[in-house]
């Protein structure tokens, strides 16, 4: 029984090696950069890495990332000046763009677009909601007051739960010792990445909902709080501008209005927020926008929303002041 024990242990031991040179092999698991907070309590990637998005079980979408001296996935760096029409393109994953080669990122796109008459600078970092962005801009604000137009990238449904910036302590437990080695295996990030790890991943949040369950809940109580959630939402947004500041002359909402309730819509036009609807584009596509495994932009969604803003931008740059 020992010695079967033993070959058994011996036989899953070799597998699992084999398993995790084919990964490497074939490049199946993705490259994860590591991250750090600044002098100015800003969360962005270390400067200068390089490496490999893939998405998908069957490397269904592999892109090259590269991160510049300023912490971000950017083929150029970053160096604002009084000389150039220069944008900022502020956000999440979406703008961080790990989905697509960082030389025909969306920033890019807007670029050519344009014929280069302007120098586009992506800040997206995976996980950033409205309070990082806002204090990302006032950290670097000598930097941002020579960017001539800064869009701020805005998903309502995830983007205004707090009303004030802390660094996000579970973003920054990853680089914790014990999480850097365990990226280092590549079979375990593959199968993560594919869904194999979630019903582990899962299961401690059903045992929690399951007891939350318990104490009862129904569309009444559904209902009350969605009210609360759109006061709360909007008293956050209030929040982040009053106390970090917010240049309508110069910044612009990225956002899908399809997405957005109607009464924190009319609060934007209101009280003379400008915006870019990108989901009119995209739901008007009759092509897929986003990848097959994954909600992010493909190539044809960035080359949509890419356009819109080139459009936005132009009318702004060839309206007098």
């Amino acid at each position: 029984m020992v010695k079967l024990l033993f070959k058994t242990g011996v036989y899953i031991i070799l597998i699992l090696i084999c398993l995790e040179l084919f990964v490497r092999v074939l490049h199946l698991g993705k490259d994860n950069p590591s991250r750090f907070v600044d002098a100015l309590k800003v969360e962005k990637w270390k400067p200068n890495q390089t490496g490999f998005s893939v998405t998908g079980n069957r490397r269904q979408n592999f892109s090259e990332y590269h991160i510049n001296n300023s912490g971000f996935n950017s083929y150029r760096e970053y160096t604002p000046s009084y000389d150039r029409v220069e944008v900022a393109l502020v956000g999440d994953s979406f703008i961080q763009g790990f989905h697509q080669d960082y030389y025909n990122s969306l920033g890019k796109k807007i670029e050519n677009n344009m014929n280069n008459n302007v120098d586009v600078y992506e800040y997206g970092y995976a996980g950033y909601d409205f309070a990082d962005q806002i204090h990302l801009v006032n950290a670097y604000k000598e930097d941002f007051d020579k960017i001539d137009h800064v869009i701020l990238g805005l998903r309502y449904r995830d983007d205004l739960l707090r009303g004030d910036y802390k660094v996000v302590n579970d973003r920054m437990k990853l680089e914790a010792p014990l999480y850097q080695n365990l990226r280092k295996i590549k079979l375990l990030g593959y199968a993560s990445n594919i869904g194999i790890l979630d019903p582990v991943k899962k299961f401690p949040g059903k045992i929690i909902s399951f007891f939350k369950n318990k104490k009862g809940s129904g569309a009444e109580k559904k209902k009350t709080n969605q009210v609360d959630n759109h006061a709360r939402y909007l008293k956050n947004f209030k929040s982040l501008i009053s106390r970090y500041g917010y240049d309508k002359s110069r910044f612009v909402l990225l956002i899908s209005v399809s997405e957005t309730p109607p009464f924190f819509m009319d609060y934007l036009k209101d009280n003379n927020f400008e915006y870019i609807d990108f989901g009119a584009v995209l739901n008007k596509s009759k092509t897929p926008t986003t990848l097959i495994y994954d909600q992010h932009w493909n190539n044809h969604g960035r080359t949509l929303i890419a356009q819109s803003i080139s459009d936005y931008l132009i009318k702004k740059i060839n309206t007098p002041h």
